[in-house]
């Protein structure tokens, strides 16, 4: 099946380089808010929209509007609209990550990665879980004995990961979708 007969439209020859990052972060990241701030018109919430990149990865944040023009929205306090965004755990926004990336698959023909955060929550996520990464291998390191954690999705799992490594221990995740967890091991 060819790109076109899968709806899907190639990207411009223009903006890929052989040997390269096919599509830029720009590119990428105004293709997702495009799609985002169609998708906010539609559910009627308010938010701004901002991108940037953190390491080869393109981000794309939702936060609550500034001050005046929030002004008389009552969830803007809190992030009360926004939340709906979020879903419990943050089940509604993991699929509407893969929605975005799917979108911009659509509008650059090249598959994405970006990460997408709504209401600071995904950076809130990143502070525990790094947090429980370093309790959990101070714990490794005590007792001499691995750690089993709960399970977790692709991204929290990379940021306990990461904080294993920074103990200097080893980790590996184990299991299926969605019951994939981290191990963290003594060396």
């Amino acid at each position: 099946m060819s790109e076109a007969d899968a709806g899907v439209a190639p990207a411009d020859p223009g903006e890929v380089a052989s040997g390269s990052r096919a599509v830029s972060a720009e590119v990428e990241g105004d293709a997702a808010a495009d799609y985002l701030e169609r998708l906010l018109d539609i559910a009627d919430l308010d938010g701004d929209i901002d991108m940037g990149v953190e390491g080869a990865r393109t981000t794309v944040s939702i936060e609550l509007p500034g001050p005046e023009e929030a002004a008389g929205t009552p969830a803007a306090a809190d992030g009360g609209d926004l939340q709906r965004l979020v879903g419990p755990n943050g089940e509604v926004l993991e699929a509407l990550q893969e929605l975005t990336r799917l979108a911009v698959l659509r509008e650059t023909g090249e598959r994405s990665r970006l990460m997408l955060d709504i209401a600071g929550h995904r950076a809130r996520r990143r502070a525990q879980l790094a947090e429980l990464g370093r309790r959990t291998a101070e714990d490794v390191q005590r007792s001499g004995e691995p750690a089993r954690l709960a399970p977790m999705t692709a991204f929290e799992r990379k940021v306990v990961h990461d904080a294993a490594a920074a103990a200097g221990l080893v980790s590996e995740s184990e299991g299926d979708e969605p019951q994939r967890r981290v191990v963290i091991r003594p060396r």
